[in-house]
């Protein structure tokens, strides 16, 4: 059988018309699947192909315009794509030859059977190795949001709102970070062992990690990280990957054994695994998710960490909730879909994926979501709303919006409620607020509400 190689893997991925935020990801941990015979290694060759370039699309564009006799649009997207692969690795990935890169690049044109196209690809190509030095960006001192937006690769209506909403110099920061590379982080299972005897496990297994410097139970991987599911300790049950800014999100909420707990938007189950694990298998999580696959994946990664308290159901959180349950819950959370702009550094196309309409339409879904939660929490419950973004209208004024249709309603400062180790994760107004590039985890907001006995 013919190798399958990592860059035509790559290549596969950037072409598929997918284009939704993490849609890379599992196209090649399907991909990956269908193809067991690739090693480690070109497994995390083709995952930093693929996510490099969706990391730095725009300014790999903008590379390749410079060196153009013709319009950008003419090039068809398969060929652009070969050639943003072989720029990334020019100019991002030192230990590949610039020859390497250039000549695998012809060849993936050499298959699209045009004679044209192989040396249109090789001369650009070549001619970016001989100027790579010597690369023109937009004027800094006379369009600052251009500027970054080509430097840094992000869409300029994305720059432009960060800088409106946090300022010129905290946009820059926040951008540099968005493009760093994450390490794994992952969450102790609190009823299988405890942190400190888990990191002696993953070292023994020669997995170096450090304590997560919030999250009491979390984990830091130092460095990349192969295939999870190989690692012994995962088979055991013994973790979840999970960031560490979701792990602090259960702790605020702060169910106790013998609660009654609704977990909407559950996803996969990050959130309500931890639920179940802080009220220690005590009570009853409920699981509600639109997707019945993902929902079927939340089941079998209970059944790993030794969790039976989760009760799944297929449902749309935007619907009539109350016709479902004839009873109220003690806690709600309510993981609000959302434009995913706090993950990018793990998510890259997802800087592609969305626009600013997109952040209007999920604001109105957030707060229908939210109206409709409200309606099933009892007297003195409390309902936590938490997105995974960096921005304003998801965020505040979602929450403000929430309570001012509902005056049952009353907000919780997360400072009265949240251990000291998470104090300076709470801003002026009681939110809890995360940030790449000052805390060195993804980007969350929260909002803590209370329903009033009166």
């Amino acid at each position: 059988m013919k190798a399958v190689k990592p860059r035509d893997l790559a290549l596969a991925a950037l072409n598929s018309p997918d284009n939704y935020t993490g849609f890379s990801d599992r196209y090649l941990e399907h991909t990956f699947q269908k193809n067991p015979d690739i090693d480690l290694r070109d497994r995390a060759f083709t995952t930093n192909m693929v996510r490099g370039v969706l990391r730095w699309r725009l300014r790999l564009d903008w590379i390749i315009k410079q060196f153009l006799r013709f319009p950008f649009g003419n090039i068809e997207p398969p060929i652009l794509n070969i050639l943003r692969i072989a720029v990334y690795q020019i100019f991002f990935m030192d230990r590949i030859p610039e020859s390497a890169a250039v000549n695998e690049a012809a060849k993936q044109a050499k298959a699209q059977n045009r004679k044209k196209v192989v040396g249109f690809v090789n001369g650009v190509l070549r001619q970016i190795c001989r100027q790579k030095e010597h690369i023109d960006f937009p004027d800094r001192e006379n369009d600052q949001s251009h500027y970054m937006s080509v430097f840094y690769s992000y869409p300029e209506w994305l720059v432009k709102k960060w800088v409106r909403e946090l300022g010129l110099d905290s946009t820059e920061h926040l951008l540099e970070a968005g493009n760093q590379i994450p390490c794994l982080a992952i969450r102790t299972n609190t009823l299988n062992t405890n942190r400190a005897d888990l990191i002696a496990h993953l070292e023994r297994e020669r997995i170096g990690v450090l304590p997560t410097l919030y999250s009491p139970e979390g984990i830091q991987f130092e460095g990349p990280s192969g295939p999870v599911n190989l690692i012994n300790v995962f088979r055991k049950g013994l973790f979840q990957v999970q960031g560490e800014a979701a792990q602090i999100c259960s702790h605020i909420l702060s169910p106790r054994p013998g609660d009654r707990v609704l977990d909407l938007c559950a996803g996969l189950g990050g959130k309500s695994t931890h639920l179940a694990e802080l009220m220690e298998e005590k009570g009853c999580v409920v699981a509600l998710d639109i997707n019945r696959a993902r929902l079927v994946s939340l089941k079998q990664n209970s059944r790993r960490l030794g969790i039976s308290s989760i009760q799944p159901i297929v449902a749309d959180a935007g619907g009539f909730l109350s016709s479902l349950f004839n009873c109220y819950f003690d806690k709600i959370l309510v993981d609000g879909p959302c434009s995913g702009l706090g993950i990018i550094s793990r998510h890259p196309d997802g800087k592609w994926s969305r626009d600013e309409r997109d952040i209007k339409r999920l604001s109105l879904l957030q707060i229908k979501i939210l109206n409709e939660a409200a309606a099933l929490l009892r007297k003195g419950g409390h309902m936590l709303y938490v997105t995974c973004t960096i921005s304003n209208e998801e965020n505040e004024q979602v929450a403000f919006r929430f309570l001012e249709n509902n005056k049952q309603m009353a907000l919780v400062n997360i400072r009265d409620r949240i251990p000291v180790w998470g104090l300076e994760l709470i801003d002026k107004n009681g939110f809890f607020k995360t940030f790449p590039h000052i805390h060195g985890m993804d980007g969350f907001f929260g909002a803590l509400f209370t329903k009033k006995y009166t």
